[in-house]
């Protein structure tokens, strides 16, 4: 058996897409051989479609509060389990909602994440898996948690606005009327930096000049954080100004913690726990995988890295097949990949490579399943 478990090659295909094509190709040099696939991600962008497409789940869409508050068209994911559901926040309050010109993480809001979250649990959900990539906020998931039912009030008793500089009059967190369906919905989170809340390292000084925020708003942004992050500590008894990845999209973490129950885990290991990589893998003489790109930041968290580690727990070989190879590549020979190849069939442009992006895959996973085959004839027939 072969086991293909790629992530999308992004801006050109899927990972189911990808996982066909290279299915394709391994079966025009093996056409008797069982392929079994294994669409992946890393908690980003194209995390609910991989997992909708490996466990045979459905798509729900909605109108929802985009991230400048704005209605925005939506969509999470439903596993073929029926008791999970997958989102990418950054599908309803991410950068690419918000035009260059628009940006201002000083009122940008997570509340549509929340109203995604809540449109889950309405629907009986017992766990949601929610990547927090590409973030058009800096609110700590303030946002996010007034949409499930959270009171966020100012020393006069009022209901904070929406947006992170807000959070700086912020003196009261009234739980009393948090969505019921968080006591009794495990809320797992892809979350791969370690950024704390505040600080040099922090959500605001690390991400906020890419959503729009200028030298003065950072400091300003940075304060609200803290302010905010001190105020959830003593109200609710959960730390989050140091703890690792509470400054992931821009502070969502942090919210996620202290208000739903979050628990922080890398991506990657989410999905392919989710998808069941391990159980789907077993038995089989070879694992393909693949992304876009290839480079020295593959070993932290993407894809090709973690279904190597699946796989070699279980001590079965790992290709890589990349769009492109970039400088370091070969640091991933430490982490469990046996070889790497790129697409790219002689020179060409990266137009060229992606539209031809299918038929290149397939050319390539042919090779590999040719040498693969050709270096195991002396142990007989598949």
């Amino acid at each position: 058996m072969i086991a293909i478990a790629p992530d999308s090659f992004k801006e050109c295909l899927t990972a189911a897409e990808a996982a066909r094509a290279l299915a394709e190709g391994v079966r025009r040099a093996l056409p008797d051989s069982e392929i079994v696939c294994v669409p992946m991600a890393d908690g980003g962008e194209g995390t609910v479609d991989a997992l909708v497409a490996a466990t045979n789940g459905g798509i729900v869409e909605l109108t929802a509060t985009g991230p400048m508050g704005e209605p925005v068209s939506t969509r999470y994911g439903l596993l073929g389990d029926g008791t999970t559901a997958v989102i990418e926040m950054a599908a309803v309050s991410g950068l690419p909602l918000v035009r260059p010109e628009d940006r201002d993480p000083r009122i940008a809001t997570t509340y549509g994440t929340g109203e995604v979250m809540r449109d889950a649990l309405r629907r009986g959900v017992s766990r949601i898996i929610i990547g927090i990539g590409g973030s058009a906020t800096n609110d700590g998931g303030a946002g996010m948690a007034q949409a499930l039912g959270v009171s966020l009030r100012d020393a006069r008793g009022r209901e904070l606005p929406r947006g992170g500089a807000a959070l700086a009059r912020l003196a009261t967190i009234d739980l009393s009327n948090r969505h019921p369906g968080l006591r009794e919905c495990a809320i797992e989170v892809a979350c791969d930096v370690d950024n704390p809340l505040c600080g040099p390292c922090g959500a605001s000084r690390t991400y906020g000049p890419q959503k729009g925020a200028t030298p003065e708003m950072v400091d300003e942004l940075d304060a609200a954080l803290r302010h905010f992050g001190e105020v959830v500590e003593a109200e609710t008894g959960v730390s989050v100004l140091e703890a690792p990845g509470a400054g992931a999209a821009g502070g969502l973490g942090a919210g996620l913690l202290a208000f739903a129950g979050g628990v922080l885990r890398p991506g990657v290991e989410l999905v392919a726990e989710a998808c069941s990589l391990m159980a789907r893998i077993a038995g089989a003489e070879l694992v393909i995988t693949g992304e876009g790109r290839i480079d020295s930041q593959t070993p932290f968290g993407k894809t090709p890295a973690g279904v190597a580690k699946v796989a070699r727990e279980r001590g079965i070989p790992v290709v890589a097949i990349a769009g492109s190879l970039g400088p370091g590549y070969e640091t991933v020979y430490e982490c469990g990949i046996d070889a790497v190849f790129s697409i790219a069939s002689g020179p060409m442009s990266l137009a060229a490579a992606m539209e031809r992006a299918p038929e290149l895959l397939a050319a390539t996973a042919e090779a590999v399943a040719r040498v693969w085959h050709a270096g195991r004839r002396e142990a007989g027939p598949m």
